[in-house]
């Protein structure tokens, strides 16, 4: 199991307790490069529409459990689009 597999395993465990470091590592590893605006990383999907890609740093450099959510339903998605 890879790095950004056991932290994707983690975060699918606890979304609440994901470093915002950790979710910007997995999003740069499925999605490629961010665009950056501000203190918000946005990521290109291959579809149009839901589910976005857009994480920003929450308090105590943690990641935001809504937008960890909205992160693996993006993988989930890529993922059956790939199969």
């Amino acid at each position: 199991m890879t790095a950004t597999e056991k932290i994707e395993s983690a975060m699918r465990n606890n979304p609440a307790d994901v470093r915002f470091s950790d979710l910007l590592k997995v999003c740069k590893k499925r999605f490629g490069s961010p665009r950056v605006r501000g203190s918000h990383r946005y990521f290109s999907t291959p579809w149009a529409g839901e589910p976005l890609v857009n994480i920003q740093k929450g308090k105590s450099g943690k990641a935001k459990p809504y937008q960890v959510k909205q992160v693996l339903l993006a993988i989930d998605k890529l993922e059956q689009k790939n199969d």
